[in-house]
């Protein structure tokens, strides 16, 4: 990938490719020389987002990235082991000696192309390059919201600031196929611990929150550092798992969300999620994007999909010079040394080691065992489904 990329950007790009080729019921493969470069948690960022392109489903073949991320991630040596050569006798394995495979049909992406985008107001595959963001989010206030493109601000009740359309007011850090990938979780903490030696911070109006996938996340975060420069910034543990993409966002502060309301504004959030349909995010939400972890850190301070962030100035220094965002983007280099000192096997090790025991909640979850589950009539959350009886 170009130098100012990442993971994310790419996947947005092969779902807007293949929704417009049209895949569903299909079963996706991926090949290519490119795959050499993939690490497995940029092979996962993709194949995971298998339902937004409309495919059955989205794959790799096993190779050395399968073998290299489940060494790092502290699998046992004979399992790891195992895994190769079963692939391999089996046919599955992939390396620059294979035979390259016969599809049905096959489209080509050159990596080099791909560049920082977003992808929204509404659908995954309505990928916009983070060049003409802003203007696109103009367009889409006109032609998609039916909003004047002029309209005022508007003041917020209690506070000192005003609101108007194209407002950033949710900026999240959240679902597994971004925050697995330590690559895009390591840069977002970069551009948070620049922009807080700067004297950024988010727009009063944001509402942050940061919630990976995975507690070794929280681990490598903090060994590097960066939990504190994210927390600094508002971007702090909610929890692990699905937040935000789901509509597990919470409420907005309520005076920002009674303007919002009482003057139709089109506010917006921005997040690492998988899905930006309308009304999936927030009720008080019309237009969502989703971007790279580092993306969401940024547009925070920016406040705005109003603001061209590639040319404008994200915001002021403490002694009030503008701040721009090349002045906080991380190189590939910067997060690749902190990946190599701060992500470990004995990370992985440790956390997962007792996974299947769960904390003392749900030790504490009283349960009769048994060969068959025992249904509870009282149960309002599981209930025996009426195809199971006689």
């Amino acid at each position: 990938l170009p130098e100012g990329a990442t993971a994310t950007d790419l996947v947005l790009t092969v779902t807007q490719m293949l929704r417009k080729k049209g895949v569903v019921g299909k079963f996706v493969e991926f090949f290519g020389d490119a795959l050499a470069g993939l690490t497995l948690e940029d092979q996962a960022t993709i194949a995971n987002m298998a339902p937004e392109y409309g495919a059955t489903c989205g794959y790799f073949p096993v190779s050395a990235a399968t073998i290299a991320y489940l060494t790092a991630t502290g699998r046992d040596k004979a399992r790891v082991a195992l895994v190769e050569a079963y692939a391999k006798a089996q046919g599955l394995w992939i390396d620059e000696t294979s035979e390259e495979p016969v599809f049905t049909d096959t489209l080509e992406l050159d990596l080099a192309t791909v560049v920082p985008s977003l992808a929204g107001p509404k659908r995954p595959q309505d990928r916009v390059e983070l060049t003409v963001a802003a203007p696109s989010f103009e367009t889409a206030l006109t032609d998609i919201f039916n909003r004047p493109a002029d309209a005022e601000r508007v003041a917020v009740e209690g506070e000192k600031y005003t609101v108007g359309d194209g407002d950033v007011v949710i900026a999240a850090i959240t679902s597994c196929t971004n925050t697995s990938n330590p690559s895009v979780l390591i840069a977002a903490g970069l551009v948070a611990r620049k922009a807080n030696a700067l004297g950024l911070k988010p727009k009063p109006w944001v509402k942050t929150s940061l919630a990976p996938g995975s507690q070794v996340v929280t681990d490598y975060l903090t060994d590097a550092g960066l939990q504190k420069d994210l927390d600094a910034l508002g971007f702090n543990l909610v929890g692990y798992g699905c937040t935000t993409c789901i509509g597990n966002s919470g409420p907005l502060d309520p005076a920002v969300s009674k303007a919002i309301n009482d003057n139709a504004l089109v506010a917006t959030s921005v997040l690492s999620g998988n899905r930006n349909f309308e009304g999936r995010v927030n009720p008080d939400v019309q237009a969502n994007y989703l971007a790279s972890p580092p993306l969401v850190v940024a547009y925070a301070i920016a406040g705005s999909m109003r603001i061209d962030i590639t040319t404008q100035p994200i915001g002021q220094d403490k002694k009030g010079n503008d701040v721009f965002l090349k002045d906080i983007w991380p190189t590939s280099a910067e997060i690749a040394e902190i990946q190599r000192k701060s992500v470990t096997p004995a990370m992985f090790a440790k956390r997962y080691k007792d996974v299947f025991k769960g904390d003392k909640h749900w030790q504490a979850i009283a349960v009769t065992g048994g060969q068959t589950y025992e249904w509870d009539d009282s149960s309002t959350y599981v209930a025996n489904p009426p195809y199971f009886e006689g």
